[in-house]
Parts: structure tokens; sequence; C-alpha cells
């Protein structure tokens, strides 16, 4: 596997080793001493699996008890996936880092705790799975508005058409009345 730097150091682009024929292909998607030595010492507790279709966003979300460090991949479409550092006594607070995953590129990117999380759908549908470092608390969960301005992230939209969203994350907070790490 290789492990890809990002602008935001503590999140990382995981690129697996892909064997392939005309039979299909094989790859290593996660090992944890790997994982351990290039992006941090970590025990996953849960994995989750999602469908959505095109123009759907879902974020940025994180939970501020039960925090969840993520590692997100797409095992069918495409998806613009975003982390958004919610710690504020980081050097990068604020600021965000945007990858197309897809099942094609096979790609996977590390969310640490005390960032906030987002995906939206490119293609026609996309599953999404990903492993988190501690359970779900919805109780805990927060939603901040995917197109706040301080923010300002670049989301590939199609046609310039606004997403399809959830009630939670239409009612999400701006980035400023968050509560932060």
């Amino acid at each position: 596997m290789k492990f890809i730097e990002t602008e935001i150091p503590d999140v990382k682009i995981i690129e697996p080793q892909v064997f392939g024929d005309e039979r299909g292909f094989f790859m290593e998607t996660f090992r944890t001493s790997l994982f351990n030595e290039h992006c941090a010492p970590r025990e996953f507790v849960q994995e989750n699996h999602s469908k959505s279709a095109h123009g759907i966003l879902r974020g940025l979300h994180y939970q501020t008890e039960n925090t969840q460090g993520k590692l997100v991949r797409v095992t069918k479409g495409e998806v613009f996936d975003v982390a958004v550092d919610m710690r504020e006594h980081s050097p990068t607070y604020g600021q965000w880092v945007g990858v197309l995953l897809s099942a094609e590129n096979k790609r996977q990117l590390w969310v640490p705790e005390g960032f906030a999380h987002g995906f939206y759908v490119t293609s026609d549908i996309a599953e999404f799975v990903y492993k988190c470092t501690d359970v779900y608390n919805p109780s805990a969960e927060i939603s901040i508005k995917w197109d706040d301005p301080s923010i300002g992230i670049e989301w590939p939209l199609v046609d310039d058409l606004p997403p399809q969203l959830s009630a939670k994350d239409e009612a999400g907070l701006s980035f400023i009345d968050a509560p932060k790490f």
C-alpha cells in the first residue's frame, strides 16, 4: 500500500496495490501494522456501508462524544470525499481536504478524530464503506452546513445544481457556531 500525504498532515490517502488480470483483481485493503505505522495507531470497532444516488451530499458530520476516526472507501461508483479540521489548536484548523474516491481508483481516505466528514456522489450511484474507531452516537452527532462560506469547500456539483440533503444536513450549523475540539 502507498500512503499519500495531503495538505493536512493527519489526513492520508491510501492507495492499494492491485493485482489484476482478465479474471478480475485482488487487493489488500487494510493491514493494522501498516496503518498504525503510516497513519495512527488505532483500533476499529465498527464498519458501515451506505448506498447513495447521484447528487446526494452526506455531511459534514462528526461526534462530540464517541469521537470517530474513519477510514473510508468506495466499492461502487464515485464520490468527492471531504475532511474538515475541527481542532481549534491545530495549525490546519478550519481547513479542508477533498479527494475523489471511486471503485475504479480504489483509494481510501483516513479521516482522524477531530474532523468533520462528508461526501458528494458524482456517479449514478455510489456504495461507500467505512471503518470507525468508535461507535455511532446519534445524540452527540453534529452536522455543519456543507456550503459554509468560512470553510469554502469547492464541491464538484454537477451542472451547478444544489445537492440533495437530509433534513439533518439542511439544518446544519455554521462552522463558527459548531462545537470544536
